[in-house]
């Protein structure tokens, strides 16, 4: 207990970012590997279940012989068009195990790793590879849906950075912008949704960014866009030295949300103790805190898929495990979501877990971000620039210095 006390688990310690980083790593090799099996007529199962077999196998490779934990933060799930939540369906359940995809509809993919309780989740949209999709441009509300989406994510980065962390200019200047006061929970959600709605679109309600925190993805802190009836609010604001999981939800409809009358099959366990009455919950539980800790997984990932599926109802009723139920968007719109895991340092963001770069190019809309405000927030850097960019200015002024000495010398000789 002494020893577990006095390690730093904070930012500050540097083993810590890079625990985070190699998590990120796997997760971001994972993701790129999923989207690239995601074609039409693929079962979203089969999508899920080699996610997971691909991500165990990335993180064997790393940390071997170390005395720490390691695992999966958030196993592979695949949403279709209108989903909200991740969905990871199970093979004892034929119907939904006979899911496939379908051409051109966005879908949702989502995983992470962990390492030492350090997790990074990542969450991309794609449009399902076809003959209109795999290399040529996109049009059409699909556009508008996907540069929604990436023109509010990149605005959400920036409202995370705390105010003037990034400022330049005089000492005076920088205490100037650092004593400007925070945005607002509702000023928040009012500039994401102004980039939003220039697309015709809207934000999904109660898309929640949360403070991550070692074993631990939703912790003191959250950031609650579109609360519906304004529940949710916001609870604390980011700092340096934080790690957070930035989202962004986006539909096609009017960002409602509706609960499906669908086995919940994603779970995660909870810091409620309760005395269990039966041996199957019990047994479930004993394998759910192996394997998984406190992180989410899908009953697809226990021993045996059946009995889990009784095993978690005791757990379930008496909080001991959460449940998450399935959503959609509840006009059956299309929906997307972006989930970047950051790390907020003294520089600025660090994109750990994060989507592919974007090729808005491809992305044809007669819509645009006309608000002048929001314009110049996205012209802003996330982060200040790198020591490399610095490192290369000296050794461009030692490199000058140098040629004009030996100019100066072979001037002398000739003389």
């Amino acid at each position: 207990m002494a020893d577990e006390a006095a390690i730093d688990y904070t930012l500050n310690n540097p083993d810590t970012l890079t625990k985070y980083k190699t998590a990120a790593q796997i997760s971001h090799k994972v993701l790129e590997a999923v989207s690239g099996w995601c074609v039409e007529g693929a079962k979203i199962l089969s999508l899920c279940q080699r996610g997971d077999k691909l991500l165990e196998e990335e993180i064997a490779k790393v940390y071997k012989g170390k005395k720490i934990s390691k695992g999966i933060s958030h196993p592979t799930t695949v949403s279709p068009s209108s989903y909200v939540t991740p969905y990871t369906p199970l093979s004892s359940d034929a119907e939904e195990a006979a899911t496939a995809l379908k051409a051109n509809e966005p879908v949702k993919v989502q995983l992470g790793a962990q390492i030492d309780g350090f997790g990074t989740i990542v969450c991309d949209t794609i449009l399902v590879k076809s003959d209109k999709t795999q290399h040529g441009e996109v049009s059409g509300r699909e556009a508008d849906l996907m540069l929604a989406t990436y023109y509010a994510n990149e605005l959400l980065l920036r409202l995370m950075i705390p105010p003037g962390l990034l400022a330049s200019g005089t000492g005076e200047e920088k205490k100037k912008a650092a004593a400007e006061k925070r945005p607002t929970q509702s000023k928040i959600s009012q500039m994401v949704e102004t980039v939003v709605k220039s697309y015709g679109c809207n934000v999904v309600e109660g898309t929640t960014s949360w403070l991550f925190e070692r074993n631990e993805i939703e912790g003191k802190k959250k950031i609650v866009l579109n609360p519906p009836d304004k529940e949710g609010k916001a609870e604390g604001s980011p700092e340096v030295g934080e790690v957070w999981g930035v989202e962004i939800g986006v539909s096609l409809g009017a960002g409602k949300v509706k609960t499906l009358d669908q086995r919940p099959t994603l779970h995660r366990r909870t810091t409620i103790t309760y005395q269990l009455k039966r041996p199957s919950s019990r047994q479930t539980l004993s394998e759910i805190v192996k394997k998984f800790g406190n992180f989410p997984f899908s009953l697809r990932q226990l021993d045996d898929e059946r009995a889990a599926k009784v095993g978690v109802v005791e757990c379930v009723r008496s909080n001991v495990l959460r449940q998450y139920e399935v959503v959609t968007d509840k006009d059956n719109a299309p929906v997307a979501r972006l989930l970047t895991t950051i790390a907020i340092t003294k520089n600025g963001i660090v994109r750990l877990g994060m989507p592919p770069a974007v090729d808005v190019s491809r992305y044809k809309s007669d819509k645009k971000v006309t608000d002048d405000s929001i314009l110049k927030m996205l012209e802003q850097p996330t982060a200040k620039p790198t020591g490399a960019k610095g490192k290369n200015k000296k050794k461009k002024k030692k490199a000058a210095k140098k040629s004009t000495e030996e100019e100066e010398e072979e001037s002398s000789e000739e003389e």
